[in-house]
């Protein structure tokens, strides 16, 4: 299953969170560690220039997301990350839902 997460970033901090993503990318290895710990398969974070402000845009494929997010918070990597991402991220961006269809049960 996918999940999606689209947050406001704070004024003046924009190059704090590249920073960080820059971080990741250099820990791909402890990234992918902790991605079998947490049953998380991938991950993508994209940044959304909009005219007020930039927006956030995290993606992430786990088969059990709440396994995963208990997992996540317990994480050396991800503790750290946790703390970047509360002084970088502001309000969550609104989206209105389209579109969505998954296979099995109750699909589409």
């Amino acid at each position: 299953m996918i999940k999606l997460a689209m947050r406001r970033v704070r004024p003046g901090r924009e190059d704090q969170l590249r920073k960080w993503m820059a971080e990741l990318n250099r820990r791909s290895a402890e990234v992918r560690e902790t991605f079998a710990q947490e049953g998380a398969r991938h991950e993508q974070a994209y940044l959304l220039k909009t005219a007020d402000g930039p927006v956030l845009i995290y993606a992430m494929e786990a088969a059990h997301h709440a396994r995963a997010s208990s997992m996540f918070q317990t994480r050396h990597c991800r503790s750290i990350g946790n703390h970047v991402m509360a002084q970088v991220l502001a309000e969550p961006a609104s989206a209105e839902l389209l579109y969505e269809c998954e296979a099995g049960p109750g699909a589409c």
